[in-house]
């Protein structure tokens, strides 16, 4: 570990990663802004300056400070030992939740349904649905020694929880989870969307984090824009929560008022 950052990149104007528009420059934040959720983990502010730009068009904010960061990069500076305090809720809590989520939309299925937890951290979501019943759940996640392999095959549904506002390559990451989902599948993704006053809270929304690996912070419209270039139609539960697809599977029609 050398502790020392690579350089963080900033331009005045990029290309939106996501629309392709010119995106200039909305403001920079230290790499350690704070966020409320951090437990007993006070750090003094690190001198790195994280540049973000920002769509007019589709309104999606992003960074370039780590498109050019490696595996090894990340595991020294986000994903570390210290990560558990930057996001506790991702220790426990946040996979119970989602598991019993799943459960609620998709458990009649469990039997027949093939899952990809798509971004599976520690694991636990996979073993809490298969003590539910889910018989087939796959892990997968880069940053987990034990998950980082590409899975083979194509699954009917792939949860995809806190992972979209981490990856700096959205259109990337959009088309290998399309390449893993059955052609009716759905992708079920959580990923907070820019509230209504985000220009007036800017770069010091909660959510805007670099300490905690955002670099992709989506509004509707982005999120729409994303996954339709990969032929995919979004609908939203909440401002956190979404479904994507691009044949609504015969398990899925109850969401929409729809017979199986």
């Amino acid at each position: 570990m050398s502790g020392e950052f690579p350089p963080m990149a900033r331009a005045r104007v990029r290309a939106c990663k996501v629309c392709g528009n010119p995106a200039p420059l909305f403001g920079a934040i230290d790499f350690n802004k704070p966020g409320p959720a951090w437990e007993n983990y006070a750090v003094p502010p690190s001198g790195q300056m994280v540049f973000y730009n920002r769509c007019p068009e589709c309104g999606f904010l992003f960074t370039a400070s780590f498109d050019a960061w490696g595996r090894e990069d990340y595991a020294e500076f986000i994903y570390n030992e210290f990560y558990p305090r930057i996001d506790p809720g991702s220790v426990l809590e946040r996979p119970q939740g989602n598991a019993k989520t799943i459960e609620a939309l998709f458990g009649g299925s469990r039997d027949s349904l093939s899952i990809l937890d798509y971004g599976s951290g520690n694991g636990l979501l996979g073993q809490f649905l298969r003590e539910t019943g889910f018989s087939e759940v796959v892990p997968y996640d880069p940053f987990n020694d034990q998950a980082s392999t590409m899975p083979e095959g194509k699954f009917d549904l792939i949860t995809c929880y806190e992972v979209l506002e981490h990856v700096p390559d959205p259109m990337e990451t959009i088309g290998v989870i399309k390449s893993l989902l059955q052609d009716a599948g759905v992708v079920l993704f959580s990923t907070l969307v820019q509230p209504v006053d985000f220009d007036e809270r800017g770069l010091y929304w909660s959510y805007v984090s670099p300490r905690s690996g955002h670099v992709s912070i989506h509004s509707r419209k982005s999120l729409q824009i994303l996954w339709a270039r990969h032929g995919f139609q979004v609908a939203s539960f909440n401002e956190g929560l979404h479904l994507a697809f691009r044949r609504l599977p015969a398990f899925a029609r109850h969401l929409f008022g729809q017979e199986g």
